[in-house]
């Protein structure tokens, strides 16, 4: 599978779960509705446990522009392959909200409450008081791309000072780690993370997951929505980057 392919799914797949917690637990007449927010952070955890676990072979997962641009700044990843991530990053997170949306089409219908409507595809502030959103996003981003920095990277550092990945016994090359089962412990990072830090901005902490649904919103035929508030738009993008600028910084000098 192409990298730029196994973003577009594994970022589909992290919407499809994600917003599909978020419709099931707030849409008029779901079976999941009044879920509350526990059920809300436990299945964002899930959808990233399963989107890194299905592609994180063939692209890393990044699944998150944020993750992209930290492994970036910390010279882990090429920044030529930078722009293709991220857009077929945003490609598959609207991709992702399409099938939510097409999931539950007649749940959006009858939804009346517009704001609602917009919350299943893209996020808004508790408190809407822009230099505060942006630092919890930056705060959340920077918690999660310096968790990624660890997790996934299993290993040790020889007497020589070098970080070993894999050792060779008895003539075979040996890694380290869970292998695709790596994806769980940044599953659970993010469900701390929403647990913790998700209640002022309901924690994007990833711009494409903003990006890409509320571009969704804006252009689908659903009855009794309302604008998609592109006035908070930016925060969703400029808060994550910044966490991740400061993840990047603080891994090169630890």
């Amino acid at each position: 599978m192409s990298p730029y392919i196994a973003e577009i799914i594994g970022t589909a797949i992290l919407m499809l779960l994600g917003n599909g917690v978020v419709a099931n637990v707030l849409l008029k007449d779901s079976k999941g509705n009044g879920g509350g927010w526990i059920t809300i952070t436990w299945g964002w955890g899930i959808a990233v446990f399963t989107a890194v676990y299905v592609v994180g072979q063939y692209s890393g997962a990044h699944i998150n522009p944020a993750v992209t641009l930290g492994l970036a700044f910390g010279g882990l990843f090429d920044w030529a392959q930078v722009p293709f991530y991220i857009g077929a990053q945003i490609l598959g997170a609207a991709i992702g909200s399409l099938l939510v949306w097409l999931a539950y089409k007649d749940h959006f219908a009858k939804e009346e409450n517009a704001d609602l409507i917009l919350a299943s595809h893209s996020t808004a502030p508790a408190i809407r008081k822009y230099p505060s959103n942006v630092m919890t996003e930056a705060i959340g981003t920077l918690m999660l791309v310096f968790g990624v920095f660890y997790l996934v990277t299993p290993g040790f550092i020889d007497a020589n000072g070098e970080f070993l990945e894999t050792i060779i016994i008895d003539g075979a090359e040996v890694g380290f780690g869970l292998g695709s089962l790596s994806a769980l412990p940044v599953g659970l990072l993010v469900l701390g993370i929403g647990l913790s830090l998700g209640g002022p901005t309901g924690y994007a902490i990833n711009p494409a997951r903003d990006l890409g649904p509320r571009i969704m919103h804006a252009i689908l035929p659903i009855p009794g929505k309302r604008d998609s508030d592109w006035a908070y738009s930016w925060v969703p993008i400029v808060g994550p980057v910044i966490g991740a600028a400061l993840a990047a910084g603080l891994y090169l000098i630890l």
